[in-house]
């Protein structure tokens, strides 16, 4: 026997494979045909292997729209992966408000007020650009790639092996099939053998499929650890932007003078205390988010005093450690300054209560 008879014997016994898992499948669907069922555990561990491949798919295309709100940068980053090229650098949307900032600065005028608060806010906006860097490419790293793998490796393998188990079982099925309609005592023979051929392949086939899909269990532990690096990363970079916002803060504190006033087109400023108030933020720059950014001069009478005083609190304040002192809004409590303190902040006490609290929230007494 020549090569050619061998092909085309092989492809005569693939049609007719074909043909009879193709017949077997329409007859099920007729109801004309009885359908081996596979077991209780194995069908769990395929709607388990399934809900997997789903939420997979759909937490990982959220986490790159999350990470990348451009779907014309997303398109050109899959490009390049498909090609195994690295993604020319981009700069991004925070990067590129801080670049803007500080070229309006600069031509303002550095040594003005607004010049020099554009300066130091486009230095932020370009900080926070760096950190989102980071986020995104450490968050690829150890939580999108690792889920890629899942629905591009194991997946598919899990697939693979459903498929051949699929055709193993519409094989078995057949087989069962014509040994029911099989009359002749030789026919009959051949039907036994071939039907205990197709159970013994069904069966092998059903434990491969078993063992890959308990390995689902070890994907989701793999995952949740993913996932803890995911949140690791997400709360470097909220800390990252906290910090360098309230760096940026007291540092625009700074460059406001004492009898400048904040105001836009869309919410009008709270009325300022009098001069002879004591109000601690009587010369400060009420914000329209209700924050007062207190001028220093404002509190070197209080600071330098070695003594107590009786203070109103302004506004509810709720503290954000152990070492703060929560606050009520028109409560009276004593506070008094701490040599190292920051500047923004006295010790206040109520009773056995004692704690830091802002300095913007309070309104001193005589």
């Amino acid at each position: 026997m020549n090569i050619m008879d061998f092909n085309v014997k092989k492809l005569a016994a693939d049609a007719g494979t074909f043909l009879s898992r193709a017949v077997q499948f329409t007859e099920e669907k007729l109801g004309q045909a009885e359908k081996t069922e596979l077991d209780a555990h194995l069908e769990n561990l395929l709607s388990k292997a399934e809900c997997t491949k789903i939420w997979t798919e759909k937490i990982m295309k959220q986490t790159e729209v999350l990470l990348q709100p451009n779907p014309n940068a997303r398109i050109e980053e899959f490009v390049y992966e498909k090609l195994d090229r690295k993604a020319p650098s981009r700069i991004n949307n925070p990067e590129l408000l801080g670049q803007y900032m500080i070229d309006a600065g600069t031509e303002f005028g550095p040594g003005t007020a607004y010049g020099n608060a554009l300066i130091k806010c486009g230095e932020t906006q370009k900080r926070i650009g760096t950190a989102d860097r980071e986020l995104i490419q450490t968050s690829a790293l150890n939580f999108l790639t690792p889920l890629r793998n899942f629905i591009e490796g194991d997946y598919k393998t899990i697939s693979k092996e459903r498929k051949l188990l699929q055709n193993k079982r519409l094989d078995l099925d057949a087989a069962k099939t014509r040994l029911k309609k099989a009359k002749a005592a030789e026919t009959r023979a051949s039907s036994e053998q071939e039907l205990r051929i197709t159970q013994s392949e069904f069966d092998r086939q059903a434990e491969i499929t078993r063992l890959l899909l308990e390995g689902i269990s070890s994907t989701h532990a793999h995952h949740l650890r993913c996932l803890n690096d995911f949140v690791e990363a997400q709360m470097t970079y909220y800390a990252q932007c906290y910090q360098y916002m309230l760096d940026l803060q007291k540092q625009l504190g700074r460059c406001f003078p004492s009898n400048y006033h904040c105001n836009n087109n869309q919410t009008s400023v709270a009325p300022m205390p009098s001069a002879s108030s004591n109000v601690i933020g009587s010369s400060a720059l009420t914000s329209t988010s209700g924050l007062v950014i207190v001028s220093p001069s404002n509190l070197v009478d209080l600071k330098e005093c070695s003594g107590s005083r009786k203070a109103r609190v302004l506004y509810d304040y709720d503290a954000a450690n152990s070492s703060e002192l929560s606050l009520l809004a028109d409560e009276v409590i004593t506070v008094f300054s701490v040599v190292g303190m920051d500047s923004d902040w006295l010790m206040g006490e109520r009773g056995n209560q004692k704690g830091r609290v802002p300095i913007t929230y309070l309104e001193l007494l005589n």
